[in-house]
């Protein structure tokens, strides 16, 4: 079987910055083979030219804002939720050209975010949530296209961008 596409937000270059440096001191390095990332959806099949027509289709529309709403503890782990009706609108419009090929994960309502910590104990979560919460502010950040990677059990490949015009 093909390693499955995985499709994600691409972010402007200093909030992939920013939330890169965040899960580089905050990930536990053992398994911290990704960068920061909002993903849309976890498992599309790779060959499938629809996708990438779609997606290329797609990038002609303009860069958006969303807000970076909240800090959350994830029991686990901690977030960086986002909010943005254009990105709502975008992920039903993508469900809807996917659905024959979605699981049940990618057929729920997005809700998008971004894992700084994920992996380790209650205790570490909680920790790094209140330090965080102490100083958060809502923020805004821009989404300039869309990204593709193969999941290979792990690490991620990057396939392609598509960058908004």
């Amino acid at each position: 079987m093909d390693a499955p596409l995985i499709i994600t937000l691409k972010l402007d270059d200093e909030t992939q910055f920013f939330f890169n440096r965040l899960r580089q001191e905050h990930f536990p390095k053992h398994v911290n083979y990704l960068e920061a990332h909002c993903t849309l959806f976890h498992k599309l099949p790779a060959s499938e030219p629809i996708i990438r027509n779609t997606l290329a289709a797609l990038s002609q529309r303009p860069a958006f804002s969303m807000k970076v709403a909240a800090v959350k503890n994830i029991g686990n782990g901690v977030v960086y939720t986002i909010e943005s009706g254009e990105l709502g609108a975008l992920h039903k419009s993508l469900q809807e050209s996917f659905a024959a090929w979605l699981t049940n994960q990618d057929r729920q309502t997005l809700n998008p975010h971004i894992t700084i910590q994920n992996k380790v104990t209650a205790f570490k979560a909680l920790t790094l949530y209140e330090q965080l919460k102490e100083s958060f502010v809502q923020f805004d950040i821009k989404a300039v296209g869309i990204s593709t990677f193969l999941y290979l059990n792990g690490p991620w490949q990057h396939v392609e961008d598509f960058t908004f015009k």
